[in-house]
């Protein structure tokens, strides 16, 4: 017999219901700043206000509507949450809780609203993946408080394991300074909603293999990485300090209007090669792309564009599906 989730998430897919991730934390965790991040609206960090109560933000992702749910952490807010907890958590597909783990005076107060969530959670009988960010863990601003940050959360995993009584838990360090941080535990945690993702970065490491380059990353314009290849760390570090730039300068290309954008751009730095190109697919306005690296030896684009057509039509396939 099937069990209540599995029938919910097929009657979802059926009718193209949208999947919600809820961002939820006390005020100034920084949960406003991570969405940003993965939009590039960087600028707009600097200016944040606190969050009004609930901010709604609706996106695709593989074919599928997501709808984004950043809830305000003002007290007043917190508390209106926890009394009508249906209305804010219900059919929560996922849930983010966003800890800033160098507010030490009041990591205490925000442990103590996650259970409070978790209470609520179990009351509307919804079991939602529960993913942990310890926010604000950038190694270049903790330098000298780095084994004090880390015994700290080491601290706070054993203890909310030990205590919160909720199978489904995941944790994550991360930074908006290290925007890769907060891209990739994004993107692993909605790609787990796609049963498809494990074919699809199975593709990607046969095409990053055919084409003979140390690293390839496949990302759409929310900065989600669907899928990537790295032959060591070097490679993985590489590409992930660019890929915001790569996107960013996509950006400019696209809001200019300029005929660029639909074009591969290649860069030269310190003997890296670096590829990036849009990955065109036809009855759809959602734009994928493509970022590789190849040490020393310069592309061979033939070959690349050749075998990146053939790529393209698996992709739209698997995605489209």
């Amino acid at each position: 017999m099937e069990n209540s989730k599995l029938i919910y998430n097929k009657k979802r897919e059926q009718y193209k219901e949208p999947y919600k991730i809820l961002f939820t934390g006390l005020d100034g965790a920084g949960k406003t700043s991570i969405i940003l991040t993965l939009s590039r609206e960087l600028s707009k960090i600097i200016k944040i206000e606190p969050t009004k109560s609930v901010k709604r933000t609706n996106f695709r992702l593989l074919g599928r509507q997501i709808s984004e749910w950043d809830l305000g952490g003002q007290k007043s807010y917190l508390i209106s949450y926890l009394k009508n907890p249906s209305k804010y958590f219900d059919n929560t597909e996922i849930a983010v809780y966003v800890i800033d783990i160098l507010d030490n005076a009041r990591i205490l107060e925000s442990i103590s609203y996650l259970y409070d969530v978790v209470e609520k959670f179990k009351e509307l009988k919804i079991n939602p993946p529960l993913n942990i960010f310890f926010h604000k863990y950038d190694p270049r601003l903790i330098k000298r408080i780095k084994t004090v940050i880390e015994k700290q959360i080491s601290e706070l995993k054993e203890e909310l394991q030990e205590t919160l009584d909720y199978e489904d838990i995941h944790y994550f360090n991360t930074s908006i300074y290290e925007p890769y941080t907060i891209m990739s535990a994004i993107s692993e945690i909605l790609l787990e909603l796609y049963p498809k993702s494990e074919l699809l970065q199975k593709t990607i490491e046969e095409f990053a293999r055919k084409l003979d380059c140390e690293g390839l990353i496949i990302i759409n314009k929310h900065s989600i990485i669907l899928g990537s290849y790295f032959n060591d760390n070097e490679t993985n570090n590489l590409l992930s300090k660019t890929i915001s730039y790569f996107l960013t300068l996509n950006d400019v290309f696209t809001e200019m209007d300029l005929e660029e954008q639909k074009d591969q751009i290649i860069v030269r730095k310190s003997g890296n090669h670096y590829l990036f190109k849009p990955i065109i697919l036809k009855e759809s306005d959602i734009p994928y792309y493509m970022l590789i690296l190849k040490k020393r030896n310069p592309f061979d684009l033939y070959f690349i564009n050749k075998n990146f057509t053939a790529f393209t039509e698996i992709f739209k396939d698997i995605i489209s599906s």
